[in-house]
């Protein structure tokens, strides 16, 4: 079936791969067909732009479809950024990208491409997670969602009830991840984060970046484990903890307990400033092919659970939800962007 026309491409931007995906008129999915191609940030900026183009490229056609189709194109990226456009310094990019006025080059790209003037559009990306999962939700019940989705980092959004992303006067809304975590009501030290602050920033406590400490502090608790053998623990120990835990291993059924609960207080928090009615937790460890149910259900009751120790109201008025949309949220978070705009114009 020919999809309703004109069609808004989304382009995902991450520091190891981007994504594409895509929109109707109508704000419905192209595709949920996950395509993506390597970044190639070391190779620098014409190189990312490059890859960005000629991924897009590769999916209208692949589609059926051509430039003269695509009304706006919106890129979700991570901040920090100097200005609109302008990324500032990343840990996961190289430091030479710094100042780097991405919107103008894409723009220009996409203009000589397509042989004509495109919209385009750019936010953060964990923002733009958070508004394609929010249509979803909303579609089935009224409410605003407040999303968490914790992978190498924790992304942050929220959508309220009138589908309106609340982005901030500096697009740096809703940092819950850089908030200060109740690291002692863990039981636990505080955690180093990336952001080089220094309270124990919730990032520490939920996503991939805090596992090397996690193993730090629980390995001694399981002296016979495969992992305590290893030598020092490291990101490429951590990153093995999820397949342990579909195994049932219990240093990495409790490391994710501890993520769990965290990331509930990290819900408590954005339950009092935005009062939400709907939670969405999505991530790495909420993807179907890469857990089971049994694992996804026991890390969402945890997550609950948490929530539930700090929450100011009732804990029921809460709606939690599995994200839907995986790896392709972000991508079409930003086609969203674009669609969205096109839609007050008119």
């Amino acid at each position: 079936m020919r999809p309703k026309l004109p069609l808004y491409l989304g382009i995902d931007c991450g520091a190891t791969t981007s994504k594409i995906g895509a929109v109707d008129v109508d704000g419905d999915l192209l595709s949920r067909e996950l395509r993506q191609s390597e970044t190639c940030a070391a190779q620098g900026s014409a190189a990312i732009i490059n890859g960005w183009v000629d991924g897009a490229a590769a999916f209208l056609h692949v589609h059926g479809v051509s430039w003269g189709d695509i009304a706006g194109v919106g890129l979700a990226i991570p901040g920090p950024y100097l200005g609109y456009g302008i990324l500032g310094p990343m840990p996961n990019m190289p430091a030479s990208l710094t100042g780097w006025h991405f919107l103008d080059d894409l723009r220009f790209a996409i203009k000589e491409r397509a042989g004509r003037e495109i919209s385009v559009a750019t936010a953060n990306d964990g923002l733009l997670a958070g508004v394609a999962e929010a249509q979803v939700v909303q579609k089935r019940a009224p409410g605003g969602v407040l999303m968490l989705a914790p992978g190498s980092g924790l992304g942050c959004s929220y959508v309220g009830g009138d589908g309106r992303l609340l982005s901030g006067d500096h697009a740096a809304a809703v940092i819950l991840s850089h908030m200060p975590a109740p690291y002692k009501r863990l039981g636990l030290p505080a955690f180093r984060c990336g952001c080089g602050r220094d309270w124990g920033c919730f990032e520490a406590y939920t996503a991939i970046a805090g596992l090397p400490q996690y193993l730090e502090h629980l390995l001694p608790k399981f002296p016979g484990h495969a992992l305590a053998k290893a030598g020092s623990p490291g990101k490429a120990q951590a990153l093995t903890l999820r397949s342990l835990a579909r195994d049932g291993d219990p240093l990495a059924l409790e490391i994710f307990d501890f993520q769990a609960r965290a990331l509930g207080y990290a819900v408590a928090v954005g339950c009092m400033a935005y009062d939400p009615t709907h939670i969405v937790i999505g991530g790495g460890l909420m993807d179907h092919d890469a857990t089971l149910p049994e694992f996804r259900s026991r890390y969402l009751e945890g997550v609950r659970l948490g929530a539930s120790e700090y929450h100011w109201g009732e804990i029921d008025n809460l709606i939690f939800h599995e994200a839907s949309l995986g790896e392709l949220s972000q991508a079409i978070g930003a086609a969203l962007l674009l669609q969205r705009a096109a839609l007050k114009v008119r």
